[in-house]
């Protein structure tokens, strides 16, 4: 059995959609097996993992970069997946938050810093 996806790719991934791509985004009708998981989708599309940055399924926030705890999470049929490269900004609509799903809520909770950062480079450690 399979299920049927609605992908979009935002930025510079949008080149992983062929002749779908519009330039600065692509649209998708995606088959996949029935049982198939974020990474499963993500590997089909060949989309690199440095150049994955945040990923949105059914409106929810799935992944950051460099925290990928969505690639696991099992599709379902009808799902909108939202790909956005790993320079790409914050989309708008999201402005005043997003709902969280419940894999990127339980790694957040589990991290020291809950995922808050003031700074996103490493700073100098000091001896």
């Amino acid at each position: 059995m399979t299920i049927h996806l609605d992908v979009w790719l935002y930025g510079p991934v949008a080149q992983y959609a062929g002749e779908a791509s519009q330039g600065s985004y692509a649209q998708l009708d995606v088959e996949m097996p029935e049982g198939c998981t974020l990474g499963d989708l993500v590997g089909q599309l060949e989309i690199p993992a440095e150049e994955r940055g945040i990923t949105f399924v059914n409106g929810s926030l799935a992944a950051l970069p460099g925290l990928d705890v969505d690639l696991s999470m099992v599709l379902h049929d009808g799902d909108r997946v939202g790909i956005s490269h790993n320079k790409s900004m914050w989309p708008f609509q999201y402005r005043f938050g997003a709902q969280l799903t419940p894999e990127l809520k339980e790694s957040f909770r589990q991290r020291e810093d809950r995922g808050i950062h003031h700074a996103y480079t490493k700073s100098d450690e000091k001896s």
